[in-house]
């Protein structure tokens, strides 16, 4: 969990969100902009598809 753009382009897979519209990140890029009404299912679909790096993965 974070706190604004800049915390969530840090994240795996993160989302800002203001004024009606969402803004998602994965791994501090800009993945698209989504409508408020679709943040929810566009974090689902994208935590369901993230895949860590194999470095990632060693550690978990």
């Amino acid at each position: 969990m974070v706190n604004g753009p800049g915390e969530a382009s840090e994240a795996d897979i993160g989302i800002a969100a203001g004024k009606g519209v969402g803004i998602l990140y994965r791994k501090g890029v800009v993945v698209r902009r989504v409508k408020e009404s679709e943040i929810v299912q566009a974090v689902v679909d994208e935590v369901m598809a993230f895949q860590p790096s194999e470095e990632e993965a060693a550690h978990h």
